[in-house]
């Protein structure tokens, strides 16, 4: 008997729990957390609060949010004792189904520009179900709209389409963004080809 490869499935609600145990009240200990810094990491520490929709506009409840970024220098962490030295991770992981909002919170640095052709931005990758592989997206700031201008990436993204990469900051709250995903729809945010 010849067996084969097996065609790839959607992961279900419960690969949060497994990946995000400590937010879902599990005695397991998370690998990573929401949080990219530790609260003594330089830069100017932020906060990134959003949610994910489905096609009909529904907020999800299971999807699993990874980010990864450079701090506040443009620098990726190196080794383990670069984040001790540092508090800078680069990477957070978080689920939103424990917020009763059913939203994302990071907690971050803002990260620094590594190029002239690149504006400060996150990357993300969303996880969830009824998706087959995981979908990648990036966050830029409004902030910084010289920036964006210049940034390879986000220029080669149709003009009336930019706008689902940009996190808002919250007026109502300091140093906090709003950046929501939306799967699919009339406001569906940019995914890339990775």
């Amino acid at each position: 008997m010849t067996l084969k490869q097996t065609p790839s499935q959607t992961v279900g609600p419960y690969f949060a729990y497994g990946l995000c145990p400590e937010q879902y009240n599990f005695d397991l200990r998370s690998i990573f957390t929401p949080n990219v810094v530790d609260p003594d990491a330089r830069g100017e520490h932020i906060r990134i609060v959003g949610q994910v929709f489905d096609g009909a506009g529904a907020t999800v409840g299971d999807a699993m949010i990874e980010v990864t970024q450079v701090d506040a220098e443009g620098r990726y962490p190196q080794s383990r004792d670069d984040v001790l030295a540092t508090g800078f991770r680069g990477f957070a992981r978080v689920g939103t189904g424990t917020d009763p909002q059913q939203r994302f919170i990071v907690e971050t640095v803002k990260p620094a520009s590594t190029g002239a052709d690149e504006a400060p931005h996150l990357n993300v990758t969303v996880l969830m179900r009824g998706i087959l592989l995981h979908a990648f997206t990036r966050i830029y700031f409004e902030d910084e709209a010289a920036a964006n201008e210049a940034d390879a990436v986000l220029q080669s993204v149709p003009a009336d389409r930019r706008a689902t990469l940009i996190a808002r900051r919250d007026p109502d709250a300091l140093n906090s963004y709003r950046f929501d995903i939306h799967m699919q729809g009339e406001r569906e945010t940019v995914f890339f080809d990775v």
